[in-house]
């Protein structure tokens, strides 16, 4: 079986795991296997029916069309790890035997009963003696040694690390990251929000809201209501840059930060600005679904124009979220704190969110990054304006 080609743009992948074994005997179009491309996870399934031939390891990186396994055809058949051992275990049985002939010959009787009584480890001691025999002064050298070393070095005995390949996705976010610090002029603004308005009318409507929609009314909807406005009155945050020239985007294709197992994924709402809050909702929820499900299609991470990323939700109080390339603007969200603040010359407690906006100063001025977060406050405070548009 050869690597299936999984999109125009992509010419290699990696095995993320192997879901059948060596040997074990599987079905036509089963899934059979986890891969992982830069962008998505993808299955592969079972080309015949018949016993599994793995022929690449997990983490193995494979260009598309390379040989990744075969399918002996027919009924199930022993699997060659059974068929392996049988070869060996009388080899194996030899083997321990001569080991611990070898063993013997290797130190003295004495030092031997030294190691044993003391329990030292034999792989620290070098022998002295006749053929590099271990003597009894080595063991006492190794012995006084060992005790000088253990009063000046810390016992690392006990740490563990664990190494593990990156994942195609993994190497590409990374890339991509460096490759937006380095290629735009990224800066970030912020400002504050009170969230009474918006968490008092979830209150009242959430009940009623989820029982005609079947979906819950969360903050997402919201926030991607106003930044459709805030997008259509600055145009240039909704834009991108393309070579010498500007491209100015006629919808709001916006792209939802979701956290997976295996990494940050963007899938894209489409033309956001058209959809309702039930509709904006159970979008989320769909594009949210299948991302941590490993099921997301190219073609629903491709073509956003302005990204969302809600921090708040792991606790984060301020962040300065990075560009999501080629687009020019991010805005993150944070957790919601009450705090004091001043509300017509009194100080009350208001539940205060802080928003931060990054966006590429080339073609964004400040101007208009301060404007537009001016324009989302505005209309979350007083969440009726997201239904009147003004």
């Amino acid at each position: 079986m050869m690597i299936p080609a999984v999109g125009e743009s992509i010419n290699e992948v990696s095995i993320s795991s192997w879901l059948k074994s060596e040997g074990d005997f599987v079905e036509l179009d089963e899934i059979i296997a986890e891969i992982d491309s830069d962008k998505a996870t993808f299955d592969l399934t079972a080309e015949a029916s018949g016993n599994l031939i793995v022929e690449a390891k997990e983490g193995d990186t494979l260009q598309i069309g390379a040989h990744i396994c075969s399918i002996e055809i027919g009924d199930s058949l022993p699997k060659k790890e059974e068929l392996k051992a049988e070869k060996t275990e009388g080899v194996s049985k030899d083997s321990k035997k001569d080991g611990a002939q070898i063993e013997k010959t290797g130190i003295t009787p004495v030092a031997q009963k030294m190691i044993d009584d003391k329990g030292i480890d034999i792989e620290k001691i070098s022998g002295s003696g006749i053929g590099g025999k271990i003597t009894k002064d080595d063991v006492l050298n190794s012995d006084k040694s060992s005790k000088n070393e253990s009063k000046k070095i810390i016992d690392t005995s006990e740490i563990v690390q664990k190494r593990e390949k990156m994942s195609q996705l993994r190497k590409t976010i990374a890339r991509r990251l460096v490759a937006v610090k380095n290629e735009t002029a990224m800066l970030t603004t912020f400002n504050e929000i009170n969230m009474s308005p918006i968490m008092n009318l979830r209150s009242k409507y959430k009940e009623s809201f989820k029982e005609k929609y079947k979906v819950n009314l969360g903050f997402m909807s919201f926030f991607t209501k106003a930044c459709c406005i805030s997008l259509k009155e600055w145009p240039a945050v909704n834009a991108m840059i393309d070579g010498d020239e500007i491209v100015y985007n006629d919808h709001c294709e916006i792209s939802i930060a979701v956290s997976t197992p295996k990494g940050l994924v963007v899938p894209v709402i489409r033309k956001a600005e058209t959809l309702s809050f039930d509709e904006i909702e159970k979008e989320v929820v769909r594009l949210a679904t299948k991302a941590r499900d490993g099921k997301l299609s190219i073609d629903e991470m491709q073509g956003g124009t302005f990204t969302i990323t809600n921090g708040g939700i792991f606790g984060s109080m301020l962040s300065t979220p990075i560009i999501n390339a080629p687009q020019s603007a991010i805005l993150g969200m944070h957790n919601i704190v009450k705090r004091a603040v001043v509300i017509n010359d009194e100080v009350v407690v208001k539940p205060m969110m802080y928003l931060a906006m990054s966006y590429d100063h080339r073609i964004i001025d400040g101007r208009e990054s301060v404007s537009f977060l001016v324009r989302l406050k505005e209309l979350l405070e007083d969440p009726s304006r997201l239904m009147l548009k003004i």
